[in-house]
């Protein structure tokens, strides 16, 4: 398994004698070949700018550093693949900060580019490739030629076709998992938040956040357009916005009318679920899905990621155990990063978290951020670092009910929530 590289230019090459290395946590080691899987299709190749690869002479044993103008590369995952091990390298401008993606790494073997990584989910929905250009700008002329006058309609062509936002995507496809932003608030100041970052944070956002607040009639439309099909998810919360329960008054309001109308599909809402009240009140109304973003089920490690204003872990907690409790099949957004997901001590926490909460489903999510400033900004570890391959054993073992995947799903026929004529209960 041979180093891959890249030139300043961006060329990518293979090492004709020195071997790929990873990183688990600070830690550079050696990749396994039960680790390894050909680069799924969809998957992209980027170079790290600032950096060096760094590869081990297999005769010695003794690991090495390319030379200057040459960078390390990463591969950036489509849905479905959870990664195991960050590429192998040093940094040549310890300031710089990398752009917030989740970068896998990458080595060559047997003719072709492998990436550390394990097969979480069935890809096929999310795979880039199958979403036609031709067919998303007919969808997006379509909707916004219906819609004139639906600010949600144009804020989500920019997601689609400038972004590429695969959720904003299906919204105009009118398939799977559409997207309907409502926030431009948080309770949350994320550390590696894609939408939102002060100016001193040194890192970019990917993303523009929306900067008005719908109203109800918007979100209908949208709603009603895309929820025509029983398996059809409509999704409140996107990287494009805040925190969607801030919003709790039209979203109760949208979805009570929608509801009065159609009992098509499934409403789902991607939230950090600490406004207690405000998602009680939205699981009243009719909620389906609930996926709650995480990063640990241990106070400090949240607490410096997520910044809370105004909520603990607690409340997050409170707000799955409600809902769970009136039948909405509940998720958490788990955001992985390896050589600390994999903590002896994460594991055993989240276990007990997703054993208290009742959920259903933990969607592995490759965390997207700068590795240095994000093992500077948490705690360090406790215990063993035991792998992210042990790490899925392990929740598959414990967890035997619950799915382990990687993107929201339409649940079980038995666990979705019981209707009485237009409404679900």
């Amino acid at each position: 398994m041979y180093l891959v590289y890249a030139d300043a230019q961006g060329n990518v090459f293979d090492h004709p004698e020195l071997y790929g290395l990873a990183r688990s946590g600070d830690m550079i080691v050696e990749m396994l070949e039960e680790e390894l899987i050909p680069l799924p299709e969809g998957a992209t190749l980027v170079g790290l700018p600032n950096t060096r690869a760094v590869g081990m002479n297999p005769g010695t044993g003794e690991m090495l550093p390319l030379p200057e103008g040459s960078q390390a590369v990463g591969a950036l995952l489509p849905q479905g693949f959870t990664r195991l091990c960050l590429p192998g390298y040093v940094k040549t401008d310890k300031s710089y900060k990398l752009p917030l993606f989740g970068y896998s790494a990458v080595v060559w073997k047997d003719g072709g580019f492998y990436v550390g990584a394990a097969l979480t989910d069935d890809p096929e929905k999310w795979n880039p490739l199958n979403c036609d250009s031709n067919d998303l700008k007919a969808g997006v002329s379509e909707l916004t030629a219906k819609y004139p006058e639906n600010r949600l309609y144009g804020h989500l062509s920019n997601c689609a076709l400038g972004y590429e936002c695969l959720t904003a995507s299906n919204t105009f496809l009118s398939r799977w998992e559409g997207a309907v932003p409502v926030s431009h608030s948080c309770n949350a100041g994320c550390f590696g938040c894609i939408s939102d970052q002060p100016d001193d944070s040194g890192f970019v956002s990917p993303q523009t956040r929306m900067d008005f607040r719908p109203r109800v009639d918007e979100l209908v439309q949208v709603m009603l357009e895309h929820l025509k099909t029983p398996e059809a998810i409509i999704s409140f919360g996107q990287g494009c916005e805040g925190e969607p329960s801030t919003q709790a008054k039209i979203i109760i309001e949208a979805m009570r009318e929608v509801r009065s109308i159609t009992n098509m599909g499934y409403i789902n809402i991607n939230t950090n679920a600490g406004l207690n009240d405000h998602i009680r009140g939205i699981v009243d109304a009719g909620l389906d899905l609930m996926r709650v973003s995480t990063i640990s089920a241990l106070d400090d490690h949240y607490n410096a990621y997520y910044k809370p204003r105004g909520y603990t872990l607690a409340n997050v907690e409170k707000s799955l155990k409600y809902a769970a409790s009136q039948g909405v099949y509940t998720s958490i957004n788990y955001l992985v990063f390896p050589g600390v997901t994999d903590r002896e001590e994460e594991i055993e926490a989240m276990v007990e978290f997703v054993k208290r909460t009742g959920l259903r489903l933990i969607q592995m999510r490759n965390l997207n951020i700068d590795p240095e400033s994000y093992l500077e900004l948490i705690p360090p570890a406790l215990g063993e670092i035991l792998g992210m391959k042990t790490m899925l054993d392990i929740f598959r073992e414990e967890l035997p009910d619950v799915v382990i995947g990687s993107y929201t799903h339409v649940p079980p026929a038995e666990l979705a929530r019981v209707k009485v004529g237009n409404v679900r209960i």
